[in-house]
């Protein structure tokens, strides 16, 4: 059957969504709640309901399931606030609002190619101190890991929001795309360990040991730029080139000696165990003052989600302490640095530093305020091609 609604066609027969006529690619559980809620609209449909049908009544975290919602509202068009689709029943389920009509798909048709949904598989090894580190490879090219800011990423979660798919989506076009949760995070063994930067870095080789990983490209984004650096520090001989987005040499602690209160910090300690709570959207808005805004609660529901407050806190305090100043003339590969001309979390002055610190390192500057760009910003599009050129050279 093709089910119409709103401006979107879901086609069970192929498994594909339209959105304005526009193909809309989804993972497979969020294709599924959709179904669900397409074939009873109209009806409640509970959250023991969605668990029963689109997780087979396996055990799932109240995460999984809020990133699996938020993904189904970003496809159809919707939002958590508007909801003009898919509506909130508080403390019972889902119901989708939207008028739908049916019709029978013609023979033929079913037998047209249909187009595969992606899949990811995450894969698990052990760092040196026996925890579970929790990996993804998606894509095909030259290999390229990623050290995502420590302890913020959730594989999960961000393969489920639209957004941070598209992030992985456009690396995956061009490269074998490798990424991994910080142990006490995300997908990995959440014990809390404390932050050292050296240990993740060791982590890190031993996830790229595992994917088999031997020479490669590697990407950061903010504090990620630690473990990178001590990575290229540690393991010369297995770093090919290496990308710096949004990243410095000294945390805030260090760049002044009457340096004033961590605001940041307090917004953490005071909202960050509440879902999207005025505090935390503080945090958030102060790494992507530009938005979009739906963009930005994305960002900030898997930051939450992957991250308890007091890992949270403890990332914070050794980001703010940390110096890499260092380590920025043992780093022998290429190295780019792409940073937010306006960014006001680390100031372009911490690129500067670090392109004058790396040998024959060199500094793109990007038109935003944003500390990383976010799908949909006007430098979105050459900020990736910049990108994935560099990584793929």
């Amino acid at each position: 059957m093709e089910h119409h609604f709103a401006d979107c066609t879901l086609d069970d027969a192929r498994l594909t969504l339209t959105r304005g006529g526009n193909a809309v690619a989804v993972e497979p559980k969020v294709f599924d709640l959709i179904h669900l809620l397409v074939r009873n609209a109209g009806d409640l449909v509970t959250r023991d309901r969605m668990v029963d049908e689109v997780w087979g009544g396996r055990i799932v975290s109240e995460s999984a399931i809020s990133a699996c919602i938020a993904a189904a509202r970003k496809a159809v068009g919707d939002t958590g606030k508007a909801q003009a689709v898919i509506r909130t029943v508080a403390r019972r389920g889902l119901m989708l609002v939207a008028e739908v009509s049916a019709e029978a798909v013609a023979p033929a048709a079913v037998a047209a190619p249909a187009i595969p949904a992606a899949v990811q598989r995450i894969r698990y090894c052990r760092s040196e101190d026996g925890r579970a580190v929790a990996y993804a490879v998606s894509g095909e090219g030259p290999p390229v890991m990623r050290f995502g800011p420590p302890s913020l990423q959730d594989l999960e979660i961000e393969w489920a929001l639209g957004l941070h798919r598209s992030w992985v989506s456009s690396m995956a076009l061009h490269t074998r795309y490798l990424r991994f949760d910080n142990v006490g995070s995300g997908q990995s063994e959440r014990v809390l360990r404390d932050v050292d930067f050296e240990i993740e870095a060791r982590d890190a080789a031993a996830v790229a040991d595992a994917a088999g990983f031997d020479r490669f490209a590697a990407v950061s984004y903010s504090g990620g730029c630690l473990p990178a650096l001590t990575f290229a520090a540690l393991y010369p001989e297995r770093l090919t080139r290496l990308a710096i987005v949004g990243g410095f040499v000294e945390g805030r602690s260090r760049r002044s000696a009457d340096a004033s209160p961590d605001a940041l910090r307090g917004m953490i300690a005071e909202g960050w165990a509440r879902p999207e709570s005025a505090f935390a959207i503080g945090f958030a808005t102060a790494y992507f003052p530009e938005g979009p805004t739906e963009e930005t609660r994305e960002v900030l529901r898997m930051t939450q989600a992957a991250c308890p407050p007091e890992m949270m806190l403890r990332v914070r305090d050794a980001a703010n302490n940390a110096t890499v100043a260092h380590l920025l003339g043992q780093v022998r590969c290429p190295v780019l640095i792409l940073h937010a001309r306006d960014d006001s979390v680390h100031p372009l002055s911490q690129a500067q530093q670090l392109a004058a610190g790396i040998p024959g390192a060199e500094l793109v500057v990007l038109e935003t305020a944003n500390h990383v760009p976010l799908h949909g910003s006007p430098c979105w599009e050459s900020y990736n091609r910049t990108l994935a050129e560099f990584l793929t050279g």
